[in-house]
């Protein structure tokens, strides 16, 4: 029996120019910054991307380094399952995990998506996010996308009330996303909400801080619901806690890098459906290796948010295929 081949892991940090300001209300950014974790067995190679997360305390330099404290154990065959005792959740185990699953796909000669037992993927449609601003700029912004069925309006606290009321005047007929990123306060919830309500508002996405979110489970309809479906975004991570967000929250927004990789997040995704919660699949702003993984949760989705290439000035060569809002699953020169 021929031995294995070595494997040996490269991590490296990434830059991708944004065609545009990214701006949401806790700043902007101008690029993206990713880190890749590259797995090469013999003639195989798998690849992974992640996007370190300044909210939750990473940096490009410590997730390299997260990655380089794993190293030994990978390099000696450590696979997904024992990956997931290596590191935590986040964006270091995000890269390794998303690399490991390219890999055995290479080696097996097996589309990802059957390795995770799915049937098939297909397109999906996928919203397009439109950057906190002026009511004017954020009009201008959805005008220009006004064809697509599906935007996130990114908000900021103060002045949501105009900014939506513009949003929705430049896109009649689109299906409105909304995303606060932890920016309202409580005393905001009844008339943003009813506002939200007004503008045929799909969703409205962590609305109040991670740790001051108390209130969402006292709405005013039964049940203390509100009168758009809310999900958690920066209050749920991986399956830790998630049943005590049910009465907060009617959906999760499940993100590879907040789950520390695909492994995980098929996991979530089992765990919220038995608690009845509707799956958001989201993404942080990265090019189309960070995305390609993410879409084999899209079939269960209420909602997929998976544009960051869309944002970027230019996305990788062999990047996935976007037909307006239609995004494409991945060949396998990208991933999987």
């Amino acid at each position: 029996m021929t031995p294995a081949s070595p494997r040996r892991l490269a991590v490296a940090i990434e830059r991708f120019p944004l065609a545009n300001p990214f701006v949401i209300a806790r700043g902007a950014k101008t690029e993206a910054l990713v880190v890749v974790a590259t797995l090469q067995q013999g003639e195989h190679r798998g690849r992974g991307e992640s996007t370190p997360y300044a909210r939750y305390g990473e940096s490009p330099e410590s997730v390299c380094a997260a990655i380089e404290s794993a190293r030994e154990a990978i390099e000696a065959g450590a696979g997904r399952a024992a990956l997931q005792t290596l590191l935590p959740a986040g964006a270091a185990r995000n890269a390794l995990d998303c690399a490991l699953w390219d890999l055995d796909a290479k080696i097996l000669g097996v589309p990802a998506f059957q390795i995770a037992g799915l049937h098939r993927l297909a397109p999906c449609v996928t919203a397009f996010t439109i950057s906190v601003g002026s009511p004017e700029s954020m009009a201008k912004a959805a005008a220009e996308a006004a064809e697509r069925p599906l935007l996130k309006i990114k908000l900021a606290g103060e002045g949501d009330i105009e900014r939506l009321k513009a949003v929705r005047a430049a896109a009649p007929e689109s299906e409105l996303l909304v995303d606060a990123n932890e920016a309202w306060r409580p005393e905001f919830l009844l008339p943003y909400f009813a506002l939200c309500a007004e503008l045929g508002v799909a969703l409205v996405e962590q609305p109040l801080p991670a740790d001051a979110d108390a209130a969402l489970a006292q709405g005013p309809l039964p049940g203390g619901r509100w009168p758009v479906p809310v999900c958690a975004d920066e209050s749920v991570h991986d399956r830790h806690g998630l049943a005590a967000l049910r009465q907060r929250y009617d959906l999760i927004n499940i993100k590879l890098d907040k789950t520390g990789g695909l492994t995980e997040a098929l996991a979530l995704a089992e765990a919220a459906e038995k608690l009845d919660f509707g799956l958001f699949v989201g993404c942080m702003v990265a090019s189309s290796l960070a995305m390609a993984p993410a879409l084999l949760l899209a079939a269960r989705a209420r909602f997929v948010d998976l544009d960051g290439p869309l944002l970027l000035a230019q996305d990788r060569p062999e990047g996935l295929r976007y037909e307006g809002s239609i995004v494409h699953p991945a060949q396998s020169a990208l991933w999987g």
